[in-house]
């Protein structure tokens, strides 16, 4: 396993920030660490980097204990922290040579930092201090320098934080290429970005797990349901939409307008064509929905 989490327990005076938390990760997975504001997800992340110790349980890294063999697993793993400390008043190769200096790559150093800064897009701004630099050119010289000496593994707190739209797009496809090759474990508000690029997703509540599991399995889990909003001509009766076979819910939004439920995997649109021309109504709009993984998310974690 790339990662192995034991029982892991973190308290701050009386604040209980991590509650026996276990779980693994395998090699090539991008994993989703999800919550609500204080759940507990930065904290992991730093226990599993080594910036700060746990009150209890276990944590290995490629077989390396974080307790007795710190030095070895940051050797294999590569971290951007939530709020990306740089030196902004220097240039980026500089800064990134400065990197490649500490992990020792000697002889390479040159080489791989001109390899990171076309990996990362980050060749355009060259010539320009890190403090000159816009949030998503930031965010790339982050993941520059956490992957500078290659690591095994990936630690992403928040990589696309305060990103424009155009920015948080790059971003996500750079990370999405990076976990073919790499174990990378990211947090996120932005659940949309975890549907899109994580193979599986880690739920964390008041410290504790309540989710581990695919994104599709855990849509199926929560109860997931599918919808259709659908508008008629004219004026119609919940009960008779509740008819079609596979609606359990009919609930009229606004006008002729109805929000029509089923259970997951079942497309009624064409059992609601069928019902229109039956009663010589006209659809004029149809539009299915899927249960989104925000849907799940609020079920798991609401107070």
């Amino acid at each position: 396993m790339s990662i192995t989490v034991s029982n892991i327990s973190k308290q701050y005076g009386r604040q209980l920030a991590l509650d026996r938390v276990s779980f693994t990760i395998k090699p090539g997975e991008i994993v989703g660490l999800l919550g609500p504001n204080g759940a507990g997800k930065s904290t992991m992340m730093k226990i599993i980097t080594c910036f700060i110790p746990p009150t209890s349980g276990e944590v290995s890294v490629h077989g390396f204990n974080i307790r007795e063999q710190s030095l070895e697993v940051r050797k294999k793993v590569g971290y951007l922290p939530e709020n990306n400390p740089l030196y902004t008043d220097m240039y980026i190769r500089e800064y990134l040579e400065f990197v490649a200096g500490i992990h020792q790559l000697g002889k390479n150093a040159t080489k791989r930092v001109s390899e990171m800064m076309e990996m990362t897009g980050l060749m355009p701004e060259k010539g320009k201090k890190i403090g000159a630099l816009s949030k998503g050119y930031r965010q790339r010289v982050g993941l520059a320098q956490a992957m500078i000496h290659d690591p095994e593994v990936l630690i992403l707190d928040e990589p696309t934080s305060g990103l424009d739209p155009n920015q948080l797009v790059e971003i996500r496809n750079l990370i999405a290429g990076i976990g073919k090759e790499k174990t990378v474990m990211l947090s996120t508000h932005i659940l949309q970005e975890v549907e899109a690029i994580c193979s599986r997703a880690i739920i964390i509540n008041q410290g504790k797990i309540v989710a581990d599991d695919s994104t599709g399995h855990l849509l199926s889990k929560a109860g997931a349901h599918e919808s259709v909003t659908v508008e008629f001509d004219r004026e119609i009766k919940a009960s008779d939409l509740k008819t079609i076979t596979g609606v359990t819910l009919a609930k009229k939004l606004q006008g002729n307008t109805w929000l029509v439920e089923t259970e997951a995997g079942t497309d009624v649109r064409q059992d609601i064509f069928r019902y229109a021309v039956e009663h010589n109504l006209t659809v004029l709009s149809m539009q299915k929905q899927t249960s989104s993984l925000e849907d799940v998310f609020q079920q798991l974690t609401k107070p």
